[in-house]
């Protein structure tokens, strides 16, 4: 009797061992689980080996660290910010430029002036918190590109409009005190948005200790964001997803491309310029001036829009200008009347090809639906779009994103 004994016990043991392992995270239960977006923006993917992160690296070794994120192109801010919450490339969302043109209307879009950017008209696709509040619940965008706009007529439940004057902590006060609303206001769905770190790299370059200062900052700010949820209880049910929008590259007066040394600048609307430039000639130069842009040059190459490399996902758009040149790494595309007037020069910049190691991205998550100490492989930023529908259970539109490039990361099943 004692080895049928035996087998009782065991199979007892196995029972028991079934019972008490953790049961695989549905997506229906890490749905109710609040997700937050952050956005460093231009924090560089090899920042991170810096050293001056140490909560953004405890969250990366805690949770998924991709060994870079590809931004879309161009390697700007807009047009990258947008692409991430709508998976759409700018091509497609369009806002294909941080300043354009539409060719329709004739009105101008620029990234910096509240009164061209409010317009409805410019910004396609269906961000994230309009699907958030579509779905009945709220969401809370702390300055995020295009979350102050009426899109589709729909804003989110809490948001604030631009305000570079305050402070990285401060933003994160105002996101845990949207995060202590009632049940009834509470967001499922929040935003943060930290521009300090691209603003010192403009400044003074990418190798800068002014970048390894901003680092620290927001760094810090990070911390306090962790230790708000904590005290709250709710960090461990927190789905927390920090990205940049693009790299940076060190620049230098001794690195410029004079367009009007190819040709008369007044034959031709300079729509862009600096690393993208983008130019619609008028229609009795435009044969000769194409054909002087088309030729080779160095540190430069151009195309018709028609003609833009596959790989970019670029140029379909109406609001991308006819002709466009595409400034080598560290070189800018400029006038010499701009340079002339010009009252700041800018150490390091953005906005090259996307195949640049330079422009690439950052991307770590944390949290319940994502696994432990995992590294990724570099992947495109449109993919983050249908991870976060994902994570927020809400109907996924029409993007050009890929779940299955992300989906690895994930310890929810459908």
């Amino acid at each position: 009797m004692v080895a049928p004994a035996r087998c009782i016990l065991l199979l007892f043991l196995v029972f028991l061992g079934a019972c008490s392992a953790p049961a695989p995270r549905r997506a229906a239960d890490a749905a109710q689980d609040p997700v937050i977006l952050i956005s460093i923006d231009g924090f560089r993917a090899d920042y991170l080996d810096r050293g001056f992160t140490p909560t953004l690296s405890a969250l990366a070794a805690d949770g998924v660290r991709a060994e870079a994120l590809k931004p879309s192109f161009p390697t700007l801010t807009f047009p990258n910010h947008y692409t991430i919450v709508t998976g759409l490339y700018p091509d497609h969302h369009g806002i294909v430029n941080n300043r354009m043109v539409d060719p329709k209307t004739g009105k101008v879009f620029v990234y910096k002036e509240q009164a061209t950017i409010a317009d409805p008209a410019w910004w396609g696709g269906e961000p994230l918190w309009v699907g958030v509040e579509r779905s009945g619940r709220h969401a809370a965008t702390m300055f995020w590109p295009g979350s102050d706009v009426a899109i589709d007529g729909v804003r989110p439940s809490h948001w604030q409009a631009f305000d570079g004057k305050l402070a990285p902590d401060a933003r994160v006060d105002q996101l845990l005190r949207w995060s202590d609303l009632a049940a009834a206001d509470k967001p499922v769905f929040l935003t943060l948005y930290f521009e300090q770190v691209d603003h010192e790299g403009h400044d003074n370059g990418p190798d800068s200790p002014e970048v390894d200062a901003a680092m620290r900052e927001i760094d810090h700010a990070l911390a306090h964001l962790v230790d708000g949820l904590k005290q709250r209880g709710v960090f461990d049910r927190t789905n927390i997803v920090i990205v940049s929008d693009h790299g940076m590259t060190a620049t230098s007066h001794e690195r410029l491309i004079y367009l009007d040394d190819l040709f008369d600048i007044a034959d031709v609307e300079v729509v862009t310029s600096g690393i993208l430039a983008g130019l619609n000639p008028k229609p009795e130069y435009a044969q000769a001036i194409s054909s002087l842009l088309l030729a080779p040059h160095d540190h430069m190459q151009c195309w018709n829009k028609s003609d833009v490399p596959a790989r970019l996902h670029y140029g379909s758009n109406p609001r991308v200008p006819a002709l466009l040149c595409l400034a080598d790494d560290g070189w800018i595309i400029t006038s010499h009347d701009y340079e002339a007037k010009r009252t700041h020069f800018s150490l390091g910049e953005h906005g090259y090809d996307n195949d640049d190691p330079a422009m690439r991205a950052l991307f770590v998550a944390h949290g319940p639906s994502f696994k432990k100490g995992l590294v990724v492989p570099e992947f495109e930023n449109v993919d983050i779009y249908p991870l976060m529908t994902h994570l927020l259970g809400i109907k996924e539109q029409p993007n050009d994103g890929d779940f299955n490039a992300v989906e690895s990361m994930l310890t929810s099943t459908p």
